[in-house]
């Protein structure tokens, strides 16, 4: 897979919906061909919408924050270093990760309302375990892959019972794993793995996405494989969890995938000025660059 870079950025119309994203760490929204920054002073990433669009979770200085979607009533949810957070479909939760027992990644819940104490519920071990110290852990700098490799963002399912998240009891075998877990058994399945076991390749699998109507899950991907010729830049793999399986969408440097719908979903896709949110028909491949911005996500 040979890497693509947007020789130049010409903007294309933007869809009539909401679209939040982030520019030089701050937020910004458009609607339509209007666009407005929302958030001063840095430090934010990950944003996500509430279901019905009231409100924004977003990541601050590596906490987890909620804000109303002009930017205004910030509010921190936890004190608990997070990354990533997914609204549950009943909006009454906020799910991210953060350090578990075991020293791993792990993944918590919390009430929206900022009411409760966070509560384990991945690795399944760790549930009714003391919580661990609330260490920050070390900004991770350096190339794009390595800066993705380690992103622990999570994906609430549409039907409220699963949560897909980087690592999971895979790690105990491989060097680097996607799963989903079941919330009430706190039973996991891996959808993807890289080195450990049988495979003698390197790279990662993060940032999960779920399609609306739950029957596909699409996450950014990267593999350094035995032969050159086995390599693959970072990209989009959908997996459709009916039949098992996989193909990729967009092209080479895309990543962070968030769907609109069935039919249409928005990338991070990578330009000679910087990153673009871009609009990519799934069933035609066409694509339409919206803002300079990345990690959108849509009301």
């Amino acid at each position: 897979m040979a890497a693509v870079v947007l020789a130049s950025l010409v903007l294309g119309p933007a869809p009539a919906t909401p679209i939040t994203y982030v520019r030089g760490g701050d937020l910004y929204v458009s609607t339509g061909s209007v666009e407005k920054r929302i958030t001063t002073g840095g430090g934010f990433s990950r944003p996500r919408y509430a279901p019905g669009g009231g409100q924004l979770a977003v990541i601050r200085n590596g906490q987890l924050w909620t804000l109303k979607p002009d930017g205004t009533a910030a509010r921190r949810i936890t004190t608990r270093p997070a990354t990533g957070p997914s609204w549950s479909p009943d909006g009454k939760w906020l799910a991210f990760a953060s350090t578990s027992c075991t020293g791993g990644p792990g993944v918590y819940r919390v009430a929206a309302s900022g009411v409760s104490k966070p509560e384990v519920l991945f690795p399944r071990d760790c549930r009714g375990e003391d919580l661990p110290d609330e260490t920050a852990p070390e900004p991770v700098t350096g190339a794009l892959a390595d800066r993705l490799r380690v992103d622990d963002a999570v994906a609430w399912s549409p039907d409220g019972k699963q949560i897909a998240f980087r690592g999971g009891e895979c790690d105990a075998v491989y060097d680097a794993c996607l799963s989903i877990g079941t919330i009430a058994s706190g039973a996991e399945r891996m959808v993807a793995a890289y080195g450990g076991g049988s495979l003698q390749n390197r790279g990662f699998a993060v940032i999960p996405s779920w399609r609306p109507d739950g029957t596909r899950l699409a996450w950014t991907a990267y593999q350094e494989g035995e032969t050159a010729a086995e390599n693959e830049p970072v990209h989009v793999v959908e997996l459709d969890l009916t039949t098992g399986r996989k193909r990729t969408i967009g092209v080479p440097m895309d990543r962070e995938l968030t769907y609109l719908d069935a039919n249409r979903a928005l990338v991070t896709a990578q330009s000679t000025t910087g990153s673009c949110v871009t609009l990519v028909d799934l069933r035609t491949g066409a694509r339409t660059p919206l803002h300079p911005g990345s990690q959108a996500t849509a009301r």
